[in-house]
């Protein structure tokens, strides 16, 4: 059976357990769902953060973040996924990102979600400006994020 991500960028917040339930619905071929949900915080580095807006590139951001579910898809013995991304102004305690991997064992769908986070969080097309009390700052890649999506390249 050919597994088919399911991937969308919206503005409007998600409801993770009705995704989880779209994707496991009649299916007696997965074992293991692994989700991940990643949520604004209210604050950063001790200072509190009144909200993130994330821009990306239309159609770009869909097709980058295609290119690696489709290699998620190969490298694990998916049943299936789901990628969803907000954009937009994000308030704290807001959704931002939901990875949703299916999987006959438990093993797979971790790797995949862990694979396809450290993706997001560090090369999807996405731009985060940071609103707090001293103003708008766009958000700079991490040094530790980086060294956690490198760990999935091939050598």
């Amino acid at each position: 059976m050919s597994v088919t991500a399911t991937i969308r960028i919206q503005e409007a917040d998600f409801d993770a357990a009705q995704e989880i339930a779209a994707l496991t619905r009649g299916r007696t071929d997965i074992g293991a769902v692994v989700t991940f949900s990643g949520i604004c915080r209210g604050s950063e580095n001790g200072e509190p953060i009144a909200a993130l807006t994330l821009e990306h590139y239309p159609g770009m951001a869909e097709a980058e973040i295609g290119r690696h579910a489709d290699e998620a898809l190969s490298r694990w013995p998916l049943q299936g996924l789901t990628i969803i991304h907000r954009f937009g102004r994000i308030a704290p305690g807001e959704n931002i990102v939901l990875v949703v991997t299916a999987s006959p064992h438990r093993q797979a769908a971790f790797e995949a979600a862990e694979f396809l986070m450290d993706y997001l969080k560090t090369n999807a097309p996405f731009w985060k400006r940071e609103e707090s009390q001293k103003g708008t700052s766009w958000i700079e890649a991490r040094d530790h994020d980086d060294a956690a999506a490198a760990r999935w390249t091939k050598s």
